[in-house]
């Protein structure tokens, strides 16, 4: 019983983009341009050139903005203002989801690749502010991504996240790797299964899962 399996966990984590809101409000599809223009706007490349870019550092370093921090030297800052300023209007809010997180027992946090003002809008038009303990974006870990065990590491020493008694939902399968190295429980939310040995469960649906649990 999966219940049973996630008994022993008082701290739960959550990706944002894609895992608590449906893929089906494609809101990366508008940071994916906010991206590209300014991939574009910096390198002084062509659009065709900069989508390339944009995909390469996104493979190669975790994220565009580590790749281009680390190969080019751009200040994050202007950046993450930059591609989050996107519509929000596809999001809706889930009083399912939200009273399932709400009732989760011991601490959640909200860890993303992204910026923490932007996950707290995105939070808002979902109807889930006010349920975590803390949001962490890609500032508090010194601007190093999700894959990188480091930024786990510096996100969850000042969460406060015992690994042993945590469990990490995310969407993108490489970001569960070093949760899983660390003890985690690991819950890959995606339309699609990865059958991969880091990744304890899979859902296409957060909200039914966390009901299993409750």
């Amino acid at each position: 019983m999966v219940k049973s399996l996630f008994s022993h966990v008082r701290h739960w984590v959550f990706d944002l983009d894609n895992t608590l809101y449906p893929p089906s409000a494609r809101l990366f599809d508008q940071i994916e341009v906010k991206m590209t223009d300014y991939v574009m706007q910096e390198l002084g490349v062509d659009r065709a050139e900069a989508d390339r870019l944009r995909k390469h550092y996104w493979r190669e370093h975790g994220t565009t903005l580590a790749g281009l921090m680390q190969e080019h030297e751009i200040d994050p800052e202007p950046y993450l203002h930059a591609v989050h300023d996107i519509s929000f209007d596809p999001l809706e809010p889930d009083a399912d989801l939200a009273a399932r997180i709400r009732d989760l027992p011991g601490k959640r946090i909200v860890y993303t690749n992204g910026s923490a003002p932007y996950a707290e809008r995105v939070l808002e038009a979902r109807g889930l502010s006010s349920l975590f303990d803390g949001i962490y974006g890609v500032e508090h870990a010194n601007y190093r991504p999700k894959p990188e065990r480091q930024a786990f590491d510096t996100v969850f020493a000042k969460a406060g996240i015992a690994s042993e008694a945590a469990a990490m939902f995310e969407d993108d399968p490489r970001n569960l790797e070093a949760p899983h190295a660390m003890g985690m429980r690991t819950v890959h939310v995606a339309p699609d299964p990865h059958e991969r040995g880091h990744i304890h469960h899979h859902t296409d649906d957060l909200s039914s899962f966390l009901a299993r649990l409750l």
